[in-house]
């Protein structure tokens, strides 16, 4: 008789199962691309995301298109920096090898970090601080300016991680009340029209078998990555299953050897594996302040107060 895995355990699994669906999406978007305009797959795999994404929350939650005024604004916000983040991310990753997209992707715990900081005032002590600064020196070991390795497709790349986390903060600014499926699929259409706008500056191609079954393989599995995330929260402990979102370096890793006969150099591998590390210290050190927080609370509201005069 099998043992049932633990909540942390079956967290850690679909945190992985999402990271591979990601990761496998971007591999069938590179494939395509080589032979099929970028922004005809884009409006196509949206078309698919948004159809299958809205069957499954209404089916699931239901749509729940409306949201308090105050939210809106934060609406409009995340849905354009998630438009920004498809425009650069797609056009750098398929002019770059994944695993350097991907590794490059890696340090949006350190961004994300800095960027609560910033704008929500959350404290971050001297070690995240310096795991940040680390971690920024591996980012740019892989993206390597001033050398032959060097190219625009990394700085976009940088540039997606940032409206990626100003996404983030958008989205951790919503109130209770947002419905978070709705958004996501009134995410998916809006990505979907820009990619439809967009495509109209290049000659569409007609698709073979192969390539629209790699589009199709690309909604299905963006979808995939939703559900299995959503599954993510709801088992374990978020401290616990959050490292296991670097799996997708090794998918990428895996993926870039095999299908596009890509490996990164010495020096990239060396950046990812410090900007993981960084990353991975400061997912457990927000985690050990969080309970130590939780502690002092508990402890504060069971110590009796003074006596009143």
């Amino acid at each position: 008789m099998s043992t049932p895995l633990s909540p942390n355990l079956r967290g850690a699994l679909f945190m992985t199962l999402s990271m591979a669906a990601f990761t496998l999406n971007d591999a069938c978007v590179k494939l395509v691309a080589e032979t099929v305009p970028l922004f005809q797959v884009i409006f196509l795999r949206g078309l698919g995301t948004t159809i299958l994404l809205a069957i499954f929350v209404q089916m699931t939650t239901g749509l729940r298109p409306s949201w308090p005024r105050r939210d809106r604004p934060l609406i409009a916000g995340r849905t354009l920096a998630e438009i920004a983040a498809m425009v650069t991310f797609t056009l750098a990753l398929t002019n770059m090898a994944i695993a350097n997209a991907t590794a490059i992707l890696a340090a949006l715990p350190l961004v994300g970090t800095l960027g609560a900081a910033l704008v929500f005032g959350d404290k971050v002590g001297w070690r995240r601080l310096s795991a940040i600064c680390i971690g920024f020196v591996g980012v740019m070991l892989i993206v390597q300016p001033g050398t032959d390795g060097f190219n625009i497709w990394s700085l976009l790349v940088l540039l997606s991680v940032l409206v990626i986390t100003a996404r983030d903060l958008f989205t951790r600014a919503f109130s209770p009340a947002v419905p978070t499926m709705t958004v996501a699929v009134l995410t998916a259409g809006a990505v979907c029209l820009v990619g439809g706008v967009l495509s109209l500056f290049t000659p569409w191609v007609a698709l073979d078998l192969r390539e629209a079954a790699l589009i199709a393989a690309a909604a299905v599995l963006i979808i995939g990555g939703y559900v299995f995330g959503i599954m993510v929260m709801r088992v374990g402990e978020v401290g616990f299953v959050s490292p296991f979102r670097y799996t997708s370096l090794i998918f990428a890793l895996i993926l870039g050897l095999v299908v596009f006969d890509e490996f990164p150099n010495a020096l990239a591998l060396i950046g990812g594996v410090i900007v993981v590390s960084t990353g991975i210290f400061t997912l457990l050190r927000e985690r050990m302040v969080a309970r130590a927080s939780r502690r002092s609370a508990a402890k504060a509201a069971i110590t009796p107060g003074a006596p009143h005069g």
